[in-house]
């Protein structure tokens, strides 16, 4: 009841009055008043958001390695924002023509309706793609046509691949099976989602080769509310994410995605050090005298790890190490 009036405000106006002067009202201060949309309102509470936050995020590393091995590129990957909106608004932002990827969740619960989702990489990191699988450098140059057929046969196993790596973010919260549907790169005609229905767009920030750009995964609110409602129970016995199953998956998982990468291996004679003129006056036919015995065992190394250590010879024709022992570190 803090707005009545006290007994002496009251009194002083009444003596306002009788002397013929207007009574004086404080006035309180303005109320601010923050806009809500409720043609879009949020259906998402901080807890949830903060789930599917952890979702994407080790999703986004699952992806970093996967397109790191298949590109022979290092690719950064990293979760930049998930936000709720309208389909219209994400996709009127679109291009003209897009690399979508149809996808479907596969849902293993029968309570859950069929959820498609969709999965959009930027012209700037599909053409950077297609340029370093088909021999070039991985670079992009900008080009406003629609795709050729070369160029969406090699996303579609892209996508695939893309979609696949979903499997494993979600496993510890619901089982799911997902697939490509298909490909679509005229977004105007995507009929899966409604034009007014309220989505969750994920951006995902990629980094290869200086290009720098989106993938982005747009999953309808609706669908996705009626999945989180269902999710597993985080620390059920039978769901533990110390399940050795599921751990010998995920590993082999992230040594599918680097198997393939480029590594730089080094037989190392020796190293010995030398000083600014030792190095300066250095002539044709010198001999820099080492600190190994000619019949010690040479070093191999992985990057900049010394791996193995091994003898040199010669194999067909050609200098090699015959490698004696694997050193560990």
């Amino acid at each position: 009841m803090a707005d009545v009036l006290t007994q002496a405000q009251i009194d002083e106006m009444l003596k306002n009055v009788a002397m013929g002067a207007d009574p004086v009202v404080t006035a309180k201060e303005e109320t601010v008043v923050k806009e809500y949309d409720f043609r879009a309102p949020k259906k998402f509470t901080r807890e949830q958001l903060k789930i599917l936050d952890s979702i994407f995020e080790n999703y986004a590393r699952l992806l970093s390695s996967y397109l790191t091995g298949l590109l022979r590129l290092y690719c950064s990957v990293s979760l930049v924002n998930i936000e709720e909106q309208r389909y219209s608004e994400f996709n009127n932002a679109l291009p003209d023509y897009v690399m979508m990827g149809m996808v479907d969740m596969g849902i293993i619960n029968d309570e859950v309706s069929e959820t498609d989702i969709i999965i959009q990489v930027s012209n700037a990191i599909t053409y950077t793609m297609i340029d370093r699988l088909l021999g070039g450098k991985g670079e992009y140059r900008d080009v406003n046509r629609d795709f050729t057929e070369i160029e969406i046969t090699i996303m579609s196993d892209i996508m695939a691949a893309l979609s696949n790596l979903l499997k494993e973010p979600w496993m510890s919260h619901i089982e799911l099976e997902p697939r490509l549907i298909g490909i679509e790169t005229n977004s105007r005609v995507v009929q899966t989602i409604g034009h007014e229905d309220t989505v969750i767009i994920v951006a995902l920030e990629v980094e290869v080769n200086g290009v720098k750009s989106i993938i982005s995964v747009c999953v309808p609110a609706i669908n996705l509310d009626e999945i989180m409602g269902k999710f597993i129970p985080r620390y059920t016995g039978s769901r533990k994410k110390t399940d050795k199953g599921r751990e010998t998956e995920r590993r082999d998982n992230i040594l599918n995605g680097i198997s393939t990468t480029d590594l730089e291996i080094k037989a190392v004679l020796d190293e010995i050090n030398l000083d600014l003129y030792e190095v300066l006056t250095l002539q044709v036919n010198d001999v820099i005298p080492l600190n190994k015995n000619i019949a010690s065992n040479i070093t191999i190394k992985v990057g900049d790890r010394v791996w193995c250590d091994g003898k040199m010879g010669t194999y067909n024709n050609k200098k090699a190490v015959m490698i004696d022992n694997f050193i560990e570190n």
